[in-house]
């Protein structure tokens, strides 16, 4: 036998070939589920549909004013919700919620709160108590200003305490409020907006992409815990959408704009408990798990945000 041969036979031998083999098979089935799932969706529509008379009278979104926080907070209420919207700015909080009264006619309250920070929890359950709260977004977030080496990152330390206060506390202390009503009536949903980054490690995005592997693994375990007390607890996993965050201007088929992403997404709730919420993403998702081995997909990632980091410190150089 050569010397190839019997390495690898020593290599299949191993137990932690198999553990990395059998990891490999579980991922790549979980990957085809979401596309047969996302398939199934885009083929059948909602088998449960995501209604106040279903869920509970509110909708609680945080993140509400921009982006796709924004495209739910509307979305939800042209489904007939009322709304809260949570976000850092009263004076935009005032203008969305003067847009969706006008516009659906439904009843909407707002509650300025800085995720970064941790003392704002008592504002905002006392401003939910008394609520029938029926959907939660756990939309808030923030990513990096530019990919960065983990040790370069600009004021380190703070920008850690950040990071975790608003993508991954925030989903937490969120959670801890409006579960026990949704308990009690045994009903309500609970959306949990994670990042296709956090399926797999991000180079130079690393503490994002952790963080959002926090939401993801968080919401799968909360919904094995709650399913069998009539709560729907989703992990939603978008690729790139068209928003401020992301700095995509234009949308295009596989980067949608927020409300074509929501509409979408919000077809999945009852059906999923983890998806990419969205056709192509789902698509996209399975490609890069199944077919792209995770080591060229690593380096593919890296070299990708070398390149952004790049063009980002040379722009900021010359002006």
């Amino acid at each position: 036998m050569s010397s190839t041969g019997e390495t690898l036979l020593r290599a299949v031998e191993t137990p932690l070939f198999w553990i990395g083999a059998l990891t490999a098979a579980y991922f790549s089935v979980c990957s085809v589920c979401r596309l047969l799932s996302g398939l199934r969706v885009w083929v059948l529509g909602n088998g449960r549909v995501v209604s106040p008379a279903k869920l509970g009278k509110w909708a609680v979104v945080t993140g509400a004013t921009d982006g796709i926080g924004k495209a739910y907070a509307e979305e939800l209420a042209r489904r007939g919700f009322s709304i809260v919207l949570i976000s850092r700015t009263q004076e935009k909080l005032d203008d969305v919620a003067k847009s969706i009264e006008s516009k659906y006619g439904v009843e909407t309250k707002s509650i300025a709160a800085d995720f970064s920070a941790t003392d704002i929890y008592p504002k905002i359950e006392a401003g939910l108590t008394g609520l029938e709260v029926g959907v939660l977004v756990n939309n808030v977030g923030m990513s990096y200003s530019y990919p960065e080496f983990f040790l370069n990152v600009p004021n380190l330390d703070s920008f850690i305490d950040t990071m975790v206060n608003i993508n991954i506390t925030s989903v937490c202390q969120m959670t801890r409020m409006v579960l026990p009503g949704m308990v009690e009536r045994k009903k309500g949903a609970i959306l949990n907006i994670s990042s296709a980054s956090g399926m797999y490690p991000c180079p130079l995005l690393t503490v994002y992409s952790a963080s959002k592997a926090f939401v993801d693994f968080f919401s799968r375990g909360l919904e094995a815990e709650y399913k069998s007390k009539g709560i729907l607890i989703q992990s939603v996993l978008p690729f790139f959408v068209a928003t401020k965050l992301s700095k995509i201007r234009r949308a295009t088929l596989d980067k949608p704009n927020p409300d074509r992403y929501v509409a979408a997404e919000l077809n999945t709730v009852g059906l999923q408990s983890q998806t990419n919420g969205y056709l192509p993403h789902a698509v996209m998702g399975w490609l890069t798990t199944v077919l792209c081995p995770a080591r060229l997909l690593n380096s593919y990632i890296m070299g990708l945000h070398l390149g952004m980091r790049s063009r980002y410190l040379k722009k900021q150089k010359q002006g």
